[in-house]
């Protein structure tokens, strides 16, 4: 099955979800022959769409409409944006946006949801990967182009939006309701599993994310001694490329991180870890699924490659390429596809995607009846601990029975704990 990667939607609904490198202008090539011949072609073109098409079209809108035909037939990630959609989208790379949160692609051909982003109106409503969204309100996405299907579901904040979706595997749409808000997204946020076992979320790379893990595995740190690390990339569309070398970096002390090939000199980059890193001899374990991508699955990828982690998971999206977000005189910009980014053993994961370690499908934990014994801590007045931290034990208990792949990567944890090994030996 094809699937048409993603692109970022700017104010209204996602992330960058693309790893991107900074502004900044192309290159300069040497001129080539123009193909004149074609050139007489589309004037040819240009002129009978003035003279005969069924309504009068201005010049800029047939001029705008090439550019982004232009860009949108090389790849699914390039594209012409506008004033608005250029302002959006660097708006996406500092966390505050409006909109529902979601990030959309299309797979053959339907608009289908990559990846909800967390605490969003997406992510409440229950929107999960590969639903398909078959209607935004009154209007079918059949044809719809991306574009066209973001100013659908652009709007005020406090406004509803309807949408019509369609979950793999069954067979009747469903309605939600969302209603839009003002995304304030922090791209980190951290908890205690259980004493000694860190917990570390990020649901996009930001251009802060690289420092927001710093202070969150502090935090953690300052808890006690850690045991062990899950760090949980699931659903994680990807975003600013800077923002996932700083992560991967914070648990390397050397080697490869990523690198990236194109035609241009500077679309080759390398990127290396640095001595400074945090939790050196904490194992870490990685969570991945269908939802990774890009960002995501470069952290996982050199993490995997330079045997600093486990990854535990489902296999990753496999969104490999890089774009460049190249500004224009009027205000407006260019999003090129400008290179392909590696692992560090040189792996390409370009429409591949990155293979966990240990496979854990989805899941959810449930006990058979009758299986649990009487313990003394069910027995009314018993001695042990009380309040606020024995309410947040059975929190997180009750949050690993919902999650069955935190709850084998907080088992693999301790299984490592016990044979005293790190993620790169017991790799």
């Amino acid at each position: 099955m094809s699937i048409t990667l993603p692109r970022p939607l700017g104010v209204g609904l996602a992330s960058l979800a693309l790893a991107t490198l900074p502004l900044s202008a192309p290159a300069q090539e040497p001129a080539e022959t123009l193909p004149l011949d074609e050139i007489q072609t589309f004037a040819e073109v240009f002129e009978r769409i003035k003279r005969a098409y069924v309504e009068e079209v201005d010049d800029a809108t047939l001029l705008r409409n090439a550019m982004r035909g232009m860009l949108g037939e090389l790849d699914p990630h390039s594209t012409y944006l506008d004033e608005e959609a250029f302002d959006s989208l660097q708006e996406s790379t500092q966390g505050e946006f409006g909109g529902i949160g979601i990030e959309v692609g299309q797979e053959n051909g339907q608009l289908t949801v990559i990846a909800p982003i967390d605490d969003t109106p997406a992510a409440r409503a229950g929107l999960q990967p590969r639903d398909a969204i078959l209607r935004i309100e009154e209007t079918a996405t059949e044809g719809l182009s991306l574009q066209e299907a973001v100013n659908l579901m652009r709007g005020e904040p406090g406004t509803d939006l309807e949408l019509t979706l369609l979950r793999r595997g069954e067979e009747t749409p469903r309605t939600v309701i969302l209603t839009r808000e003002i995304i304030r997204t922090e791209s980190v946020r951290s908890d205690l599993l259980e004493p000694g076992y860190g917990y570390l979320r990020i649901s996009q790379f930001q251009s802060r994310t690289g420092e927001q893990l710093e202070a969150a595995l502090s935090e953690l740190e300052a808890e006690g001694p850690l045991d062990g690390l899950v760090l949980d990339l699931r659903n994680n569309p990807g975003g600013v490329l800077q923002a996932a070398v700083a992560v991967a970096d914070a648990f390397l002390e050397e080697g490869l991180i990523v690198y990236t090939e194109g035609r241009l000199p500077n679309s080759e980059l390398r990127f290396n870890a640095t001595p400074r890193q945090h939790a050196a001899e904490v194992p870490l374990v990685v969570l991945i699924n269908g939802g990774s991508a890009s960002a995501a699955e470069i952290v996982a990828g050199a993490l995997q490659d330079q045997r600093r982690a486990v990854v535990m998971g489902t296999e990753s999206f496999g969104k490999g390429s890089v774009q460049q977000i190249m500004p224009l005189g009027n205000g407006e910009g260019l999003k090129l596809t400008t290179a392909l980014y590696y692992t560090p053993s040189g792996r390409s994961i370009q429409a591949l995607g990155i293979s966990p370690d240990v496979a854990v499908a989805r899941g959810r934990l449930e006990l058979a009846e009758g299986s649990r014994q009487l313990r003394e801590a069910d027995l009314e007045g018993h001695l042990g601990r009380r309040g606020e931290a024995r309410e947040r034990s059975e929190a997180m208990s009750e949050r690993l029975q919902e999650d069955y792949q935190l709850a084998e990567a907080l088992n693999l944890l301790k299984a490592l704990k016990v044979i005293g090994q790190r993620p790169a030996a017991a790799g």
